[in-house]
């Protein structure tokens, strides 16, 4: 950088801003998201120790964080684990997505997959920023039509997606980036907490059903 060069000091502080808003984006998460947290987290280990599946889905950086959560459960967070846990992202196969998308519109794309695949006992994971896209609101509602716990991670509000999942966390933000950095950082505290619950030997939580 040249010296007395105001452009790139102008860019400094535009990083430094952007570092502050994230800073600010956390310290707004409590703890009553910390407690919905910790209530997702034993929703999934006791549907896994079941024998159960957890699935996730979102759209675009949404959907890159539902893989990457999915990809978490599978493989190894912190912890060393006997066998990998019973995770899907349905955003991965693109001959599906594309076949469903063509023949029933894409709003259909991941309700149709879970249609297939889902059933009583599983779980869904929902992402998504606005908390209104639809193909991911369908998704919740013909997960909650086959007995599935659904969890959802929105924002700017909630929307939909937050009314219609049994748990969710909302982040009190309106800027889609904000918004997906906590989501994925959420993922990554959630994907620990499972860990933690299903190889301590304790109680992995209740498998009675999805929430009230």
């Amino acid at each position: 950088m040249k010296h007395g060069d105001t452009t790139d000091d102008r860019r400094i502080e535009s990083v430094l801003a952007e570092l502050g808003a994230l800073r600010g984006a956390i310290d707004a998460i409590g703890g009553g998201e910390a407690s919905t947290l910790v209530a997702m987290a034993r929703a999934i280990s006791g549907s896994l120790a079941a024998g159960h599946v957890v699935f996730t889905c979102g759209n675009g950086g949404s959907a890159a964080d539902a893989q990457h959560i999915a990809g978490e459960l599978v493989g190894r967070f912190r912890r060393k684990k006997t066998r990998g846990y019973r995770a899907f992202a349905l955003t991965t196969n693109s001959s599906v997505v594309t076949a469903l998308a063509n023949d029933f519109g894409y709003d259909e794309v991941f309700a149709r997959q879970l249609e297939a695949m889902g059933g009583a006992g599983d779980v869904l994971l929902a992402l998504s920023t606005s908390g209104d896209s639809l193909n991911v609101v369908a998704a919740v509602r013909e997960a909650r039509a086959l007995g599935m716990t659904t969890l959802a991670f929105s924002g700017a509000g909630g929307g939909a997606l937050a009314g219609e999942s049994h748990l969710a966390i909302v982040v009190p933000h309106d800027d889609f980036a904000r918004i997906q950095e906590l989501h994925m950082a959420l993922g990554h505290i959630l994907c620990g907490l499972v860990e933690e619950i299903l190889t301590s030997g304790g109680p992995a939580g209740p498998d009675d059903g999805p929430p009230a």
